[in-house]
């Protein structure tokens, strides 16, 4: 490009007569119009264009757009320009050197910046890609971040003729012993990257694992999913274990409620349209039970010594579980001894032989 813009320019620097000074100050001048008609464009005339669409996505990526176009122009015009003062092979190959690696910072930031706008512009469409959701922009886009980085060092180093076989070697082996130093972690990183992927549960559900541990999921993080039990104490699980167990999440289905079981017996001989309503009664009667869908009874099972039922009921969120259980197992035992419906309990007889004495 800086051979294609000298040629057009050497009949405009002809008027200068080979003063090389007045000539570098004409391609600078030329360059500044050049980086202002290009800024005019973009600015004025695409700007004009793109506030027809319906999104403002298209504007915010032309706002980005404007500084990398302006200066990348200027950094053309200034290394022309200092071609033209003839300066030593060295000097002159140095500059440009420096120019272009300006021009790469300049636009490694505009793609990290863009890449972001693109990610929020796929999360936006309906028809979007799946695995492309907001809880998944942050992962692509760090991992974008680190490839545009390592794309933009290697430009660099490129430009400043550095031999990068010794620095790939010398990483390759750096990350295998890294790799095995940090087997763990990274298990736990590649864990987390499939979790926030797969999404099994999200930030604000109720899940239980294998080992015991029950709570809510306040964050998930890259290396490890903290979890706020119902004793207020968090807990951090490494993503690896995360992965290889078994999640039973009380969040997940259709909706956010939760089931409740009051299991209770009655004795042989009661009247069971009579438990039925005392207990649809009891569950009525309780605010924090939903109306949709309703409770509702069932048999289950003849017994030892009882007849077992079970109150079935919904309440809207599983950390109600706990308290509103309590309340309708003292209110079913209240209500019970009010109707005069007797709940049984296993009862023992002892016989106790006495020896006859010895003869």
């Amino acid at each position: 490009m800086q051979e294609t813009l000298t040629t057009y320019l050497e009949p405009a620097l002809a008027y200068f007569q080979g003063n090389r000074y007045l000539e570098a100050a004409a391609v600078l001048v030329a360059a500044v119009i050049a980086a202002k008609l290009a800024d005019f464009v973009l600015t004025r005339i695409v700007t004009r264009l793109t506030r027809r669409t319906p999104t403002d996505y298209d504007d915010r990526l032309i706002k980005l757009m404007h500084r990398p176009i302006f200066m990348s122009v200027l950094l053309i015009g200034a290394v022309v320009a200092v071609s033209r003062l003839g300066l030593e092979p060295g000097a002159n190959l140095f500059f440009t050197r420096v120019a272009k690696t300006i021009a790469v910072f300049i636009w490694w930031s505009f793609l990290a910046k863009a890449i972001r706008l693109v990610l929020e512009i796929l999360v936006s469409l309906e028809s979007r890609v799946e695995f492309i959701e907001p809880r998944t922009v942050a992962l692509f886009d760090n991992a974008a971040k680190i490839l545009i980085a390592a794309s933009s060092i290697y430009a660099i180093l490129v430009t400043w003729d550095v031999d990068v076989s010794g620095f790939l070697v010398s990483a390759g082996v750096l990350g295998l012993a890294l790799g095995l130093a940090a087997k763990d972690t990274l298990a736990n990183l590649f864990s987390g990257i499939f979790i926030i992927a797969d999404a099994p549960y999200k930030k604000g559900d109720f899940i239980n694992l294998d080992g015991g541990e029950r709570g809510m999921v306040t964050d998930i993080g890259l290396r490890s999913t903290r979890l706020l039990t119902r004793d207020d104490v968090e807990v951090t699980v490494p993503n690896a274990v995360i992965g290889n167990a078994k999640i039973i999440n009380e969040s997940g289905g259709p909706w956010l409620k939760h089931r409740l079981r009051v299991r209770v017996g009655v004795a042989y001989g009661s009247d069971l349209d009579e438990v039925e309503r005392v207990l649809m009664d009891v569950a009525l009667g309780h605010d924090d039970v939903c109306r949709d869908p309703a409770p509702r009874v069932r048999f289950r099972a003849f017994g030892d010594s009882s007849l077992d039922l079970e109150l079935l009921a919904w309440v809207e969120k599983p950390v109600l579980r706990g308290r509103v259980l309590h309340e309708l197992n003292c209110a079913v035992y209240k209500r019970f001894n009010a109707e005069g419906i007797e709940i049984p309990f296993p009862q023992r007889d002892v016989h106790i032989h006495q020896a006859p004495a010895a003869g």
